[in-house]
């Protein structure tokens, strides 16, 4: 077995490592903007109920 070999076999697991490490971020971040973009939705719906119970209290009275 050369050194070359060995070296370059080095060089594969580190280079494999660093890409699995930028995948693993992108999942999280991809992740991130679901849980987001869920969080935004909600609040929207919050606003929206809100809005009709107040809509609600305003024909009460």
């Amino acid at each position: 077995m050369s050194t070359s070999g060995i070296s370059e076999r080095e060089s594969h697991a580190t280079w494999a490592k660093k890409l699995e490490k930028c995948f693993n971020q992108v999942d999280q971040q991809v992740k991130f903007m679901h849980l987001q973009a869920e969080v935004d939705c909600l609040l929207q719906q919050l606003q929206h109920l809100k809005m009709q119970k107040l809509a609600a209290i305003d024909k009460e009275e």
